[in-house]
């Protein structure tokens, strides 16, 4: 049931960074843009297929603490320092 209450926040949030299509060209079929970092934002794409880690949900949860569904950044921002969200993501390949 967490899992689904999860993956149902990571789609909420998902589609209300889309709606707002970043500046920068669209990701391709398959990856989302997200920006990460504390002050200056990144830019990553990043495989869907992450939505379903636990630790990336993690990183979802706490993107919507801070933002809601309203993302500064007109894309999925994450509020984590760059070494932080690439540990987390270099653990999945």
């Amino acid at each position: 049931m967490a899992l689904l209450r999860s993956l149902l926040g990571a789609k909420k949030i998902l589609e209300a960074a889309t709606s707002k299509r970043a500046t920068s060209a669209a990701p391709p079929k398959g990856f989302l843009a997200v920006y990460v970092g504390e002050s200056q934002k990144k830019r990553y794409v990043v495989p869907v297929s992450y939505l379903s880690q636990p630790s990336f949900q993690d990183l979802l949860r706490k993107s919507e603490e801070e933002f809601g569904f309203d993302h500064p950044m007109g894309g999925l921002t994450i509020p984590c320092p760059e070494d932080t969200f690439n540990s987390v993501t270099s653990r999945f390949q």
